[in-house]
């Protein structure tokens, strides 16, 4: 269907808004990378990007690396500006316990560190990308506006990228489970795959040669919509998984906390695509719900679902905007009417709730008040779960009019924001204590 025109404005603003060929992948042990590269809706993932047979034992641990050349960089005296790129892969263990390689890049900041302490890292947990590997972060840094009459992608988390860079600070971003890698789906808005690839992307690069981190510097997470997701679910992780990274910080902006409430306001709205990303990564996740997937999709919905794994955000708003899952399935319900119908379907998305567990570090939840994409109530209800369990949470409603735009009443409070959320990380990266205003939540919108 043709996208509506304010999807379209968005869209072309978002792009507007951002303003070499790789050399040979190698193997952690140096050896060349086999695999021959594919290809995704007309773009060449490279070869580096197919992960090998046999992974490493130790999650965090690098399989393979290659220099990344930055789109949007200038020379500078001491190398190039805002820094210079490594590509990475690494080894993760996903939602079944199984190895799983990730990729992402790693950026060593030209600009000195003025805080406290050795240079900083900050994970950068991307937004939604999509589910094509051609939508990948961290291709997103080498090529950031993507069209090519097959795809449409934009690398809008450059932006976030680039402003922790100027701080001094050395940002690894994450592709997550299954984007860019070619050996599987991306398991979109999954928790424990997104929180485990941003830990483990921290523990990668630590270990890069090409990087002045170490062991003894400070580390923060930084991330929006899904982003927000995966570094909220990381804070809540971090102490049983990878004690080893300690945070100072977790900013987790518009985060999808209950799927349930996401699933119910997305369907029928300018990113209604992201429906079928979520399905298609649960069902990898968990086979066992195929069966029932297989009694209500029906054949429209089955094709809407092929297409939307190879698509990026861009081509989902124009191909899948304003659409109704109801027009995918064969009763004529809802995804929503089937959660409720469903208690196999109930069970798993209350296992991908965040908010059940307290974050070890501090913690700084913001949502926009007008944002009924990743409804405001549900990313508010975290920062009060959080603050029951005795969490030390900032929480930051972001005070903006509804538009009658789905899609820019949650990227609106992204860039208002983003200064702020900067500060406040930067802030705790420096050694400055978080306070916590929890004891504000009952008169907070």
């Amino acid at each position: 269907m043709p996208p509506r025109p304010h999807t379209l404005v968005a869209a072309i603003a978002a792009a507007l808004a951002l303003g070499a060929q790789a050399v040979p992948a190698v193997a952690a042990d140096g050896a060349a990378a086999d695999p021959a590269p594919t290809t995704s809706r007309g773009v060449e993932i490279p070869a580096f990007y197919t992960p090998p047979s046999e992974l490493p034992g130790a999650d965090g641990t690098v399989i393979r690396s290659e220099p990344l050349p930055l789109a949007l960089s200038l020379p500078g005296i001491d190398g190039p500006l805002p820094g210079r790129a490594t590509r990475l892969m690494y080894k993760s263990t996903d939602a079944n316990g199984e190895a799983v390689a990730v990729t992402g890049a790693y950026i060593e900041p030209a600009a000195k560190w003025r805080g406290e302490g050795p240079r900083p890292l900050v994970a950068v947990a991307p937004g939604t990308m999509g589910q094509g590997d051609q939508c990948a972060a961290s291709m997103a840094l080498e090529h950031p506006l993507r069209l090519n009459g097959q795809t449409v992608s934009v690398g809008y988390e450059d932006l976030s990228v680039y402003r922790l860079l100027l701080r001094g600070v050395a940002v690894v971003v994450t592709d997550y489970v299954g984007l860019g890698a070619t050996d599987r789906l991306h398991t979109y808005v999954n928790r424990v795959d997104g929180a485990h690839a941003v830990l483990d992307a921290v523990r990668a690069a630590r270990s890069l040669d090409s990087s002045s981190v170490t062991s003894d510097s400070r580390v923060g997470l930084f991330g929006y919509s899904q982003g927000g997701g995966a570094t909220a679910a990381a804070a809540e992780l971090q102490p049983s998984y990878a004690p080893d990274v300690e945070l100072s910080g977790t900013y987790a902006g518009a985060p999808p906390a209950d799927l349930t409430q996401v699933t119910k306001a997305i369907d029928g709205g300018d990113l209604a695509g992201a429906l079928g990303w979520s399905l298609n990564g649960f069902l990898q996740t968990e086979p066992a719900l195929r069966p029932i997937a297989d009694r209500y999709i029906n054949a429209a919905g089955e094709e809407a679902l092929k297409d939307l794994s190879t698509m990026c955000v861009g081509d989902a708003l124009f191909g899948y905007g304003g659409e109704s899952s109801t027009d995918w399935t064969k009763t004529g319900q809802s995804l929503s009417d089937i959660i409720r119908a469903e208690p196999a379907l109930q069970d798993f998305l209350a296992e991908q709730r965040i908010g059940a567990l307290k974050p070890g570090s501090p913690v700084r939840v913001a949502t926009g008040i007008s944002d009924d994409l990743v409804p405001h109530g549900q990313a508010r209800r975290l920062a009060v779960d959080w603050c029951d369990k005795g969490g030390k949470v900032t929480y930051v409603p972001v005070l903006l009019p509804g538009v009658g735009s789905g899609l820019l009443n949650h990227f609106g409070p992204l860039l208002a924001d983003q200064g702020n959320a900067v500060s406040w990380l930067t802030d705790r990266l420096s050694g400055e204590p978080a306070g916590s205003n929890c004891w504000t939540m009952p008169v907070q919108p």
